[in-house]
């Protein structure tokens, strides 16, 4: 059954992406659908629900409230730490109407599938926000702070497994940062891999065996369990701390070397001209100074951090430098 199931779910991404290259490909060829502001796609690179998705579907939100683009559709197209969207996007050679969602969590799929194509080598068109990290334990833990809790993990690293999403992810390499900041190495890292924020706060919640008790993913995984009291928040990898809710910032604590953010931003093929990147940006910067997005980003407790361009570009660059650094640590690069 499961075997069947994997294959649904390859047969069902295949069919997504091949539909995805013959609209462009049409498009191309009859010259409708070549200017974004009558139809732009926007590629989430993961399924519905989670973090790409939702930044896509805000963009999609304001771009239409607001009359920037005519027609915007988000087409799902999950796996792989998003390289599967990113080989898509790749074969989208000089199609102006199409941009990903992409972020951190691409660049470590980038790393660990040792995929052909890197950020910077498509078209940078803007990075919009950052969506912060949390680490977060049981209303019952017997760790009341973050100091508790690194003492017994120096005791015996391999005792407290750390939960958080795939391995390799965000999460993971933010894990090896907080075992250096605690002076383990980060080798000795037991970490628990799971397909969700959700799955994750379930693993938190059991007693079960198998479960952890410290979680490590976005502050919007958690939100609704922070408000009910079945989470506490020890942390927050954030500049400042987050409103609405009572935890430290890394940096407050003493360990600003715990720095990894979420950001999230929109790349479009290569091969597109200097005109259509031109148009491609002006887009995204009219998107971010809608009413509907500023909302966006208050609802989802993000923080702007736009930067558009070769400056953009520039930083792809550097940050999956960064990020293939941190894999390495971890041995999984």
């Amino acid at each position: 059954m499961a075997n069947a199931h994997f294959i649904r779910r390859i047969i069902g991404t295949t069919a997504v992406v091949t539909l995805v290259i013959a609209a462009a490909i049409n498009a191309n060829r009859s010259g409708s659908g070549a200017d974004a502001r009558t139809k732009l796609t926007l590629i989430a690179p993961a399924a519905p629900g989670g973090g790409w998705d939702l930044v896509a579907r805000e963009s999609q939100r304001a771009l239409r409230s607001d009359g920037i683009v005519n027609n915007v559709a988000v087409n799902n197209i999950a796996g792989a730490g998003g390289t599967i969207a990113l080989s898509t996007l790749s074969q989208l050679q000089g199609a102006p109407s199409f941009m990903m969602v992409t972020g951190t969590v691409m660049m470590g799929g980038i790393t660990r599938n040792k995929a052909d194509t890197k950020l910077h080598q498509l078209t940078p068109i803007a990075r919009l926000a950052q969506d912060f990290e949390v680490i977060a334990v049981p209303k019952d833990s017997p760790y009341l702070n973050l100091e508790e809790l690194f003492a017994a993990w120096r005791a015996d690293p391999g005792s407290i497994p750390i939960g958080g999403g795939s391995a390799g992810g965000i999460d993971h390499m933010l894990a090896a940062q907080m075992a250096r900041a605690a002076k383990i190495d980060p080798a000795k890292l037991t970490y628990s891999a799971h397909a969700g924020g959700g799955e994750l706060a379930i693993s938190l919640l059991s007693s079960a065996p198998g479960t952890v008790e410290v979680g490590i993913s976005g502050y919007n995984d958690f939100r609704d369990l922070f408000t009910n009291g079945s989470l506490r928040a020890l942390a927050v990898v954030a500049p400042q701390r987050l409103e609405g809710l009572d935890a430290p910032t890394m940096i407050e604590l003493g360990y600003d070397s715990v720095d990894l953010v979420n950001w999230r931003g929109l790349v479009a093929p290569a091969g597109i001209s200097a005109q259509q990147r031109a148009e491609l940006i002006a887009i995204a910067q009219e998107m971010v100074a809608t009413d509907s997005w500023q909302a966006a980003v208050a609802r989802n407790r993000w923080q702007e951090w736009v930067l558009t361009g070769d400056e953009f570009g520039a930083f792809l660059a550097e940050e999956q430098q960064r990020i293939d650094q941190i894999l390495r640590d971890l041995g999984l690069a």
